[in-house]
């Protein structure tokens, strides 16, 4: 693949503008460091390994020697870790928000939320993250990109079961939380008119969230998986893409071929009914007025 040719085309300028990215020291979550880089940004990698984080900084700035980066902590199961991450992101005059990280088959448990660990890396720290960051990016006309999946197919949302923690099927506790991630934003931003959105997804490639199968399964599958599905580098274009040209609602940007394999493409956003899309975003905003809520308890004490 042409890549000089496909950001000639399909990208925009990012110099001088500050990107978080959550997830940075993953495989798609590092490609997109150096697209980014590439195009002239600043970096904040967001990540709850400071080590990893570290790594990954002086990995950059040896192929980008005069880039500036920066590093912010944060463990999306944690939402008081969330909370200072967000102060940090508004003082550090982010322009762009890019929620990349994610967890799929994990050992799972009650969040101090009291919802499934697997919801709140998914879900509910991204989404507490856009509402805090909202009005700073508002002063930048900024964006928001989010990664979301086509797993969010796999199954509609259940109001007796919010968080899905009564399954135990992985792809569907995914999925869910994913599911309620991108609709609850789509319908957040009709109202938006000052920050962008961009929901994509990359299809399927071979990264650590799909290291998730029994160990012999998965060194049998590892190398065919990497023959057949996209790479990270090029998985990781549907996030360029949308930065440059956001989806806006309605619309979602990810390979164009069975939403599997090929180039982003900007694709209507068509799987879930105006009404469940409702009742999610009504959830969504009962969640965070929760956590609020309690934030302001603690203080008072």
């Amino acid at each position: 693949m042409n890549y000089e040719k496909w950001f000639a085309e399909n990208s925009c300028s990012l110099l001088n503008k500050r990107i978080a990215l959550t997830g940075s020291t993953g495989g798609i979550g590092k490609e997109l460091c150096k697209h980014f880089l590439s195009l002239g940004a600043k970096l904040v990698l967001v990540d709850r390994n400071p080590k990893k984080a570290k790594s990954l900084e002086q990995e950059l700035k040896s192929e980008f020697s005069s880039a500036e980066i920066t590093r912010v902590e944060a463990d999306l199961e944690d939402i008081n870790s969330v909370k200072t991450a967000c102060g940090e992101l508004v003082a550090l005059d982010i322009d762009v928000f890019v929620h990349n990280a994610g967890a799929y088959s994990i050992p799972r448990h009650k969040c101090s939320t009291g919802y499934d660990n697997v919801f709140q890396i998914n879900f509910i720290s991204p989404y507490y993250m856009i509402m805090e960051l909202l009005p700073h990016l508002r002063t930048k006309n900024g964006t928001v990109a989010v990664m979301g999946s086509i797993a969010h197919r796999y199954s509609a949302t259940d109001a007796n079961d919010i968080d899905f923690s009564l399954r135990k099927q992985a792809s569907l506790v995914y999925g869910n939380a994913k599911r309620y991630l991108m609709f609850a934003l789509d319908e957040l931003f009709k109202h938006e008119d000052k920050v962008s959105l961009a929901i994509v997804h990359p299809g399927i490639t071979f990264t650590n969230i799909t290291a998730h199968y029994p160990k012999l399964i998965f060194a049998i599958i590892k190398h065919p998986m990497k023959v057949i599905f996209m790479k990270p580098k090029k998985a990781a274009l549907c996030v360029v893409k949308g930065i440059a040209d956001p989806s806006g609602c309605g619309y979602w940007i990810g390979p164009r071929f069975f939403d599997v394999w090929g180039l982003p493409k900007k694709k209507k956003l068509n799987s879930c009914t105006s009404n469940e899309q409702e009742r999610i975003y009504e959830i969504a905003k009962i969640i965070y007025s929760k956590i609020k809520l309690a934030e302001a308890k603690n203080a008072a004490y």
